[in-house]
Formats: C-alpha cells, sequence, structure tokens
C-alpha cells in the first residue's frame, strides 16, 4: 500500500466509525485535505486544512511527536504551500523557505524508499527553483527525476512533463515544448486529472502562439485558441478558478498579438477581476503588465507606465526575478514612449541586471534590445553599438518570435544612424559638428562634394565597400554578424567579399572550415 491509498484509508475509516484518529492519522487526514484544496487552486484553504500543524509561510511545521511518514507529508505540504502563497502574495524569501521544507520532505520519503512521494517532491523543489529564476537547476532537478521513474503514465510522470514544457516555454524554447507536448500528448488524453490536462493544453498553447509569431503562421493561432478552449473546460471541471484566471491573462495576450486590443481588454479585465477575487498580488501584476503592453499598443502611454509600475512595485515584494525584469523591460518602453529617458535607461538597465542574476538570458538580451530600439535619439552610437552587442551575445540561443528580425533592424538603424550623423566626414569634422560650428561642418561638406571625374558606379562600389568595411569592423570581423546588419544573407556578403571587394577579406575573421558529417554520404 502506498502513502497515498494509506492516507485515503486511514480518512474514510475515520469518517466511517466516528473513533478518534491518532497524531499520525489525523496529520496524514489533514494532508489530503490540504492537498485537494491546493490541486484546485485554493491556497488558503489548503492552509487552513493544515490548522495548528503550519499556519504561515516562515513558520515550522510542528514535527514532534509524528512518525516519519507524517513529517514528510506535512513537510511537502507546507513547503509546496509556501512556494504557492509566496508566489501569489509576493513574499520575500518564500522560495527558499519553500525549499527547505521540500529538500528535508524528500530526505526523509528517500528513506521510506516512497518512490512516487520522492518525485513528487522532486518535481515541487523544481518549480520553486523555476519560479526564482534558476531555469538551469529546475531542469537538471526535473531531468533525474524523469529519468528514475519507470511507470510511463503515473501521474507524477505528467507532473514532471507538464512542468518541464512550462520550463521551456519560460527560456523561450519554444520548439523545444512543443515536442515534449506532442510526445507526450497521448499521456495525457488517457489521465482523468483535469487539472494536469488543463494545464497541458495551456502549455501547448503558449508554444503554438510563440511559434506561429516566430513564422508569420496566423493558423497556429488559430490552433493556440482551440488549445485554450481546451484548457478552460478541464480547469472548470477541476473547478479550478485561479488557472481558469491564467488562461484569460494568455488569451488577452493572444489577442494583443494579433492586434485585436479591444478583445485583449476584455479578456485581461476578466482575468483580473478573478484574481482580484483571489487576492493573488502576483497574478494581478502578471496581469498588469499585459494591460500595460496593450496599453503601449494603443498608444496610451501614460496609463501603460501607470499601469506597469503598479506591476513593478508589487514584483519588486518577492523572489520571481524573471517575472520582474519583464516588467522593469515593460515599463522602460512606457517611459521612453514619454520622453522620460533617463528614467527609462534606468529601470532596462536594471532589467538587464536582475535577469543576469537570475540567470536568465532571454530576458537580459530583450531588456537590451529595448535599449537600442527605444533610446536612439538619447544614447550616443557608441553607446547603443554597445548594447546591441550584449542583446546579441545574450540572444545568440533565443527563439523569441521576432528576435532575429529585431536585431537585424536595430543594426541597420545603428549604422544609418552613424552614417547620418558623420556621412562623408572625417573624425575632426564630426567633432566640429558637434561642437556645434555648423559653418565650418557645412564647408567641409561642400568641399567634399566634388563633381568633376566623378563615376556612378565607382562611387557606388566605394560606398557599398565603406559600408562593409563598417559593418565588418562593428561585427568585430564575423560575416554572419555583418551581414545581419546589412539586412543580406550570410552567403550574398561571402559573395561580395570573394568578388568585389577582396580587399576587405584581411578585416573578415579568418573562415573556419566544416568538419564532414561521419553520418552522411560523403
Amino acid at each position: 500500500m502506498n502513502l497515498h491509498d494509506l492516507i485515503s484509508t486511514k480518512e474514510i475509516s475515520a469518517n466511517l466509525s466516528g473513533a478518534a484518529l491518532s497524531r499520525d492519522e489525523e496529520v496524514l487526514n489533514r494532508c489530503l485535505r490540504a492537498k485537494r484544496y491546493e490541486e484546485a487552486g485554493d491556497y488558503e484553504g489548503a492552509r487552513q486544512a493544515l490548522g495548528d500543524w503550519w499556519e504561515r509561510v516562515g513558520e515550522t511545521p510542528k514535527l514532534e511527536g509524528l512518525g516519519d511518514p507524517a513529517q514528510a507529508e506535512l513537510l511537502l505540504r507546507a513547503g509546496s504551500l509556501s512556494g504557492r502563497i509566496g508566489s501569489a502574495n509576493q513574499i520575500e524569501g518564500a522560495q527558499e523557505i519553500a525549499k527547505d521544507l521540500i529538500s528535508h520532505s524528500h530526505r526523509i520519503f528517500e528513506k521510506l524508499e516512497l518512490v512516487e512521494k520522492v518525485a513528487e517532491t522532486q518535481i515541487d523543489l523544481a518549480i520553486c527553483y523555476w519560479r526564482a529564476g534558476g531555469l538551469d537547476e529546475a531542469r537538471i532537478t526535473l531531468q533525474e527525476t524523469l529519468d528514475k521513474m519507470s511507470d510511463g503514465e503515473s501521474e507524477q510522470r505528467l507532473r514532471a512533463l507538464v512542468s518541464m514544457a512550462i520550463f521551456e516555454i519560460s527560456a523561450a524554447r519554444y520548439r523545444d515544448a512543443l515536442r515534449i507536448q506532442i510526445e507526450s500528448a497521448p499521456l495525457f488524453e488517457r489521465s482523468k486529472n483535469h487539472t494536469l490536462r488543463g494545464i497541458f493544453h495551456n502549455e501547448y498553447a503558449l508554444a503554438l502562439r510563440n511559434i506561429g509569431e516566430a513564422e508569420s503562421r496566423p493558423d497556429y493561432n488559430d490552433r493556440a485558441l482551440i488549445e485554450y478552449t481546451a484548457a478552460g473546460y478541464h480547469f472548470e471541471q477541476a473547478g479550478h478558478t485561479r488557472y481558469l484566471a491564467l488562461v484569460e491573462n494568455n488569451l488577452g495576450f493572444l489577442f494583443l498579438r494579433s492586434g485585436k486590443l479591444i478583445e485583449a481588454h476584455q479578456h485581461l479585465n476578466r482575468a483580473r477581476a478573478l484574481f482580484v477575487k483571489l487576492k493573488d498580488k502576483g497574478s494581478i501584476a502578471q496581469v498588469d503588465e499585459t494591460r500595460a503592453r496593450a496599453f503601449l499598443a494603443q498608444g496610451s502611454y501614460s496609463q501603460a507606465e501607470t499601469t506597469v509600475s503598479g506591476s513593478v512595485r508589487t514584483l519588486e515584494q518577492g523572489d520571481e526575478s524573471s517575472l520582474l525584469a519583464e516588467a522593469l523591460t515593460t515599463h522602460g518602453r512606457a517611459l521612453a514612449n514619454l520622453e522620460r529617458f533617463e528614467r527609462s535607461l534606468g529601470q532596462l538597465k536594471r532589467a538587464i541586471a536582475v535577469a543576469e542574476k537570475a540567470s536568465d538570458p532571454e530576458k537580459a538580451g530583450l531588456a537590451a534590445l529595448a535599449i537600442v530600439e527605444a533610446l536612439p535619439a538619447y544614447l550616443p552610437p557608441v553607446g547603443l553599438r554597445e548594447f546591441y552587442g550584449q542583446a546579441e551575445s545574450l540572444l545568440a540561443q533565443s527563439q523569441a518570435p521576432g528576435a532575429e528580425d529585431r536585431l537585424g533592424r536595430c543594426a541597420r538603424a545603428i549604422l544609418a544612424l552613424g552614417e547620418s550623423r558623420g556621412a562623408g566626414l572625417g573624425k575632426a569634422d564630426v567633432a566640429a559638428l558637434e561642437d556645434g560650428d555648423a559653418g565650418e561642418a557645412l564647408e567641409v561638406v561642400a568641399a567634399n562634394q566634388k563633381w568633376t571625374g566623378c563615376s556612378l558606379e565607382n562611387e557606388v562600389l566605394r560606398y557599398e565597400g565603406e559600408l562593409i568595411q563598417r559593418a565588418l569592423e562593428t561585427a568585430s570581423g564575423s560575416v554572419t554578424r555583418a551581414a545581419r546588419m546589412l539586412g543580406i544573407t550570410h552567403q550574398g556578403l561571402a559573395f561580395i567579399l570573394n568578388g568585389r571587394h577582396r580587399t576587405l577579406l584581411t578585416v573578415r575573421t579568418p573562415v573556419r572550415r566544416r568538419r564532414k558529417s561521419i553520418f552522411r554520404p560523403q
């Protein structure tokens, strides 16, 4: 008999006979009821179900006099609820508290050799790592769990698979998430757990939405809408109001990305109302960050700034650094549109620092990219190039929708900006312009504009060479990066270099010969 069966048997026998429960039986009974409340999204009900054995986040459960199974189950419930309540109420340090309690529970269950309960603790531990921004630790913990599980259709295996998809989506690795979801779909179809099935469909929709946006596939949005509908159905069956609100938020984002702003606000308002009813501060902050993006799309910059600044204040109180970095980035964009450039730069630089501290290169890269996009009139070209280089490095492995196109547009804008500020001028001439000596600078420009012996073909060739050289120098000799800046393919730039501008081959990095595959026919 496993522990879950033991708990269920004790609860049923106690209800039938009315006999007094032992301390261990009472704790196991309370933990089972708390878990049911927790699975339905009622975290306050779950906390109350534990009674005096554990009352609030930061408090140690009362373990004295309890046997190992009861201690382990009480620690697990207190740890899981600490993480969930800490996220909902943005309680600083809650995820560390949760990890400590769950780790203690894990050690006891390992000693008892209860395989499913060991897996449950590891999954809950991985979720705490993920909330705090530790995606690598979350992945490693979860993969270790999956490697050890022999039952291919157990509830904990399904939890591990759906959690892994969530982690990959958080890291913007949407293709990886989609692969996990496609492979595990038959398992979820056979499951009778409506909450797990709802989470599966919700995350499937998120992957489809992002891939559809990245690849300009509107049919993926249609499929995402179907998956969100399925998620809503299963959450309704499970009575999970909190996750129903999450689906409304995601639908709002889907319509926002599709340019249907009225529908977006309708779903976001419904999501916010549900989270307000649940007193879930963390989720309200996430909805408001999405609403701020909708206001930005409408050109309502003051409303966007007011809305997202509230999100930032809330998320600053908790441990979820990736969410805070996202809100800071949106706040920085709103401030830039209001021409509050210094404050905007401060928030965007802070977003980079927060994301990097949380080991989230995706959010850090997007914040650096936002600086280049939002502040070209405020920063000098050298500053823009620095943040561009940072964004390009951080987003090198990104699958984020539009990231590659945005990097290319920014690179071309930086080149064009440098050209507009100093075209045809030497360093001293540019300095004269920057010092305000417009008369001297104009004389230089006039002197440079000689028409004698002018050849259009030669001038075009010269200008092309100068532009390519500038791009190669900015890209430290990388043909791939320079090609992206110029808006052409790697092969196209290589062809031009080997044909019309062989003198620039010394500027590029040496060609590295690709090793031949030992698996492919030669």
